[in-house]
């Protein structure tokens, strides 16, 4: 089965805040496809991260299609938080965080059946923690 690696990474400064979200997708042999960096106004760390996980998994689905189905996908994120709450570990207590689990949940389901959600140390993940640095500096000024 082919397989796909997404670092995503979402961060807000003053927490909620300047908010943004990055993306990164490589193939399996660690070559990188798609770099994305996605400005998202005023929100909080949390809701940041999610979005990075919707925006890698979006841009999958736009990348691979139908064929999606078929390929193996890790997310990798430095936001233990996130992954145990969407690996179904920690309950999610923060309501704003509901839609943003919801709709993961349910494209999950449609089009990405195959993903598995993991923490990693940040220096793994600063490509990521790039692209979000530079969605939130897109805003300033």
């Amino acid at each position: 089965m082919q397989k796909l690696i997404i670092y995503t990474d979402g961060g807000s400064r003053n927490n909620p805040g300047i908010a943004g979200a990055g993306a990164v997708i490589k193939d399996g042999n660690g070559k990188t496809l798609k770099e994305l960096a996605k400005p998202l106004g005023i929100r909080t760390n949390n809701w940041a991260e999610y979005e990075a996980v919707f925006l890698g998994m979006t841009e999958a689905k736009k990348l691979f299609g139908k064929k999606l189905q078929d390929i193996e996908i890790e997310m990798r994120m430095d936001s233990e938080l996130v992954v145990r709450q969407l690996n179904r570990e920690y309950q999610i207590k923060e309501e704003t965080l509901f839609p943003q689990f919801i709709k993961i949940w349910n494209m999950r389901v449609k089009d990405v059946p195959n993903v598995v959600f993991t923490h990693v140390r940040r220096e793994e993940n600063k490509d990521a923690d790039r692209l979000a640095n530079e969605a939130m500096d897109s805003q300033v000024g």
